[in-house]
């Protein structure tokens, strides 16, 4: 199994043997519930899908109920799947634990970003604004400037630097370091922060 579902608690941070203080984000992963193997014969594709998080089953919709159900497995919030070269071992109702980074490294975390709303060009773009702010410039400081030419070619191009919805997109932080595997727990701790704020999905790869 290449991945697992898990969720964002927060972050802390802990001393290594050397007495260095590194600030980690504490990740809940799993266990996640195998709901679906996809094969080339029925779906074209193999694949596991992996279930995470209960949810209430007045919150399910019937097909889902069904779909969960099937699986042997009560409803999940969270369904994701992970493409695999060989699905045999796997089977739906299976548990998928926290014990398959015990050996990694590194992993690869997926998150959405912080919905920022509607910004300006400096926060959403790093624009630097103008020099001073004295002889009445005082009004056009984070001002995003000229936008194209002049009656030719009389347009803004498409993709201009501007103001507008900032944040809430698929994020994927590559290569972070796992300091901790808490089994009893279900807690994996990695280095640095994630995508995303406290209570969010998060998809862990190696």
């Amino acid at each position: 199994m290449p991945g697992l579902i898990g969720k964002k608690v927060g972050m802390t941070s802990v001393f290594d043997e050397d007495g260095k203080n590194i600030p980690c984000t504490v990740i809940e992963a799993g266990p996640c519930v195998i709901t679906q193997v996809k094969t080339v014969e029925t779906d074209g594709y193999k694949a596991v899908q992996l279930a995470f998080e209960e949810k209430k089953e007045k919150s399910t919709t019937k097909a889902e109920q069904g779909h969960f159900k099937k699986a042997g497995t009560t409803p999940k919030r969270k369904v994701v799947e992970f493409r695999v070269e060989d699905i045999a071992g796997y089977k739906a109702g299976d548990i998928i634990s926290l014990e398959l980074f015990e050996a990694v490294p590194f992993v690869d975390v997926v998150g959405t970003s912080k919905g920022k709303g509607f910004q300006g060009v400096m926060k959403r773009h790093g624009f630097g604004g103008v020099g001073g702010a004295t002889h009445g410039q005082h009004n056009r400081l984070r001002a995003p400037g000229s936008m194209g030419a002049s009656s030719f070619p009389s347009r803004v191009f498409p993709g201009k630097r501007m103001a507008g919805r900032t944040g809430g997109d698929r994020v994927k932080v590559t290569n972070l370091e796992v300091v901790r595997v808490m089994k009893e727990q279900n807690l994996l701790l990695v280095k640095g922060s994630v995508p995303g704020s406290n209570g969010s999905f998060l998809i862990l790869e190696y």
